[in-house]
């Protein structure tokens, strides 16, 4: 590659990024503009923060203490990159390379502007200048020879950026399925949440529950035996450092405050070494990809319709033809066909499987962590902030019902089906992940503060009346502002400034337009402040009360909600179908 060649390159990609800004409008650029601008300033900061700490925070620092604020700022960027990760991995090449083959242009130089624009993340951005900045400062403070933990840094950088790439085009190789790699890509990314969150539920969970039992004398006993196992699994750590790459830029930085500069020359070779390894198999695997090698398996074709292995048996009904007690047959077709492709799709099971996990963990670590003794009146908001945390987690289904549907919203309009009906459908498509979640949360609850009969039934009367808000406010949003969700990810395509605006305003507001679920509690508290009999159940009352209302309120609004679906369903089409690169 030439340098005109070079510039034509460079170019294009500042064309792409400068399309993108365009499509969001005015209020989009100026925003991305202001998160550009917010992303120098955040990294001046890191470097100005890890040039001030190594020269004064460090400067008579003990090897020990050296080490392990390395090992904080390396684990601080691994945590922060596995995270982009996440996304990194659903996203194609900055610049498709199928589609400059035809040029005179070796894909080898292409790849390797590809991986140099991977490297515009935030992890990177926060984490170098870090690095760099605490290099410099050790430097200054401690000598010449803390300069080699700058190279070491950058080279362990290198190392993991390299191996995310060949992960990126092994993928890309392997997973020609659409709908397998975005399963690996939910495991991935469920794993990650269960390691993360590993400690906690250590240290949450079980340790709290071994500290519920016995005398004082006992607890101390076991107090003192899990420090003592929690030294010796950091002893542990601190001895597989030297086989563990992430890890040899804190083992080189406290054998450099010790006067040893051999492991950090060491580990940058190494880290440099398992870089070129991964980049060579990266571009090995991307050429294998473009030169249509698919792990050595050839396509599969289909040459005729699937061969029945027998008649139907027409005495059983299958999924979507089964019918909703009380609910039209237009309903309960829409919201079957909806449950369906949502419990099919890959990403949608990875969003729900988040939010149990996130439900079993906070549940349990409230389950089993040592509480004082708490009034009657605090457990009751206490249960009902059980009841909201679900339809908080699940905001993102509520306010944009059409986007996953993409082409599929064509047949919804297309379809003879009464408009405040398909509402109806798409409401009940989320109330069977949302009544598991809020009634595993509600009996978790229950159970831990030992909640009566009234209590139970006035939380769950105010998770039916939150899932009507959130029906109700889910509607109008996604009849007013629809976006379109890219398929295999829950990422929305680029938003019009408004639109985004509108979106993070929502969801900022959201938690504020369920705060009406806490009448029932309150009235319970001013009734007891008022000395009225605690045998008048004012929670379960008040509950029942607004769970009729807003019942009466969302079945008036759906008329008027369906109508204005008819008015604004060829633009809500336009939206969600138009693929945006």
């Amino acid at each position: 590659m030439n340098g005109e060649q070079l510039k034509t390159i460079l170019w294009l990609r500042w064309r792409l990024m400068s399309n993108q800004w365009r499509r969001t409008g005015g209020l989009g650029a100026i925003l991305s503009l202001i998160i550009g601008a917010g992303a120098v300033v955040m990294a001046a900061a890191m470097f100005a923060g890890g040039l001030c700490g190594g020269i004064f925070g460090l400067r008579e620092a003990s090897p020990q203490v050296m080490m392990t604020v390395w090992l904080i700022v390396t684990v601080f960027f691994l945590f922060f990159w596995m995270i982009g990760l996440l996304t990194e991995l659903q996203r194609s090449e900055t610049i498709d390379l199928q589609k400059l083959m035809h040029l005179p242009i070796g894909l080898g130089q292409m790849f390797v502007v590809n991986y140099l624009v991977s490297h515009f993340s935030l992890s990177i951005i926060l984490a170098v200048p870090l690095m760099i900045g605490l290099g410099i400062g050790l430097m200054i403070s401690r000598g010449p020879q803390m300069f080699l933990l700058i190279p070491l840094a950058l080279s362990m950088v290198l190392m993991a950026t390299a191996w995310t790439y060949y992960l990126r085009g092994w993928l890309a190789t392997m997973m020609t399925n659409p709908r397998r790699r975005r399963t690996v890509i939910m495991s991935i990314s469920l794993v990650f949440i269960l390691v993360s969150q590993g400690p906690n539920l250590y240290f949450n969970i079980f340790q709290n529950r071994e500290a519920l039992h016995g005398n004082s004398e006992e607890r101390q006993q076991q107090r003192e035996a899990r420090e003592a196992a929690t030294k010796q699994i950091y002893e542990n750590l601190i001895a597989a450092q030297g086989f563990l790459p992430p890890l040899w830029v804190p083992l080189g930085a406290q054998r450099l405050t010790e006067g040893n500069p051999f492991p950090a020359l060491l580990g940058t070779l190494g880290c440099l070494g398992l870089a070129t390894l991964g980049l060579r198999l990266a571009y090995r695997s991307t050429l294998q990809f473009y030169h249509g090698k698919t792990g050595g398996k050839a396509p599969v074709k289909i040459s005729g319709a699937r061969k029945n292995s027998g008649p139907r048996d027409k005495s059983k009904t299958t999924f979507l033809e089964r019918l909703i007690p009380l609910v039209p047959e237009q309903s309960a077709a829409v919201a079957l066909a909806t449950l369906r492709s949502q419990l099919r799709a890959p990403e949608v099971k990875m969003a729900w499987g988040t939010s149990l996990i996130v439900t079993i963990i906070l549940g349990g670590s409230f389950a089993f962590r040592a509480m004082p003794n708490l009034p009657d009146i605090a457990k009751l908001f206490i249960a009902t902030g059980s009841a909201v945390l679900p339809i908080y987690f699940l905001a993102q289904f509520f306010g944009n019902q059409f986007g996953f549907d993409r082409d599929g919203f064509r047949a919804l309009i297309l379809s003879p089906a009464e408009r405040h009906l398909i509402l109806l459908g798409k409401n009940l498509a989320g109330l069977p992940v949302v009544a598991m979640f809020g009634g595993l949360l509600i009996t978790l609850t229950a159970v831990r503060l030992h909640l009566p009969l009234p209590t139970v039934l006035a939380t769950l009367l105010q998770l039916a009346s939150l899932i009507l808000m959130a029906g109700l406010a889910g509607n109008l949003l996604s009849i007013l502002v629809p976006y379109r969700i890219q398929p295999g990810t829950m990422k929305p395509t680029k938003l019009p400034g408004m639109a985004m605006l509108v979106n993070v305003l929502f969801q900022m507001m959201f938690p504020v337009a369920l705060l009406p679920v806490f009448f029932g509690p309150l009235m319970q508290f001013l009734w007891h402040r008022l000395h009225g009999p605690d045998s008048v159940p004012v929670n379960l009352i008040g509950s029942a009360l607004l769970c009729g209302l807003m019942g009466l309120v969302y079945w008036q609004s759906l008329a008027p909600l369906g109508r204005l679906l008819y008015q604004r369903e060829t633009k809500i089409l336009g939206v969600i179908t138009v693929e945006v690169e």
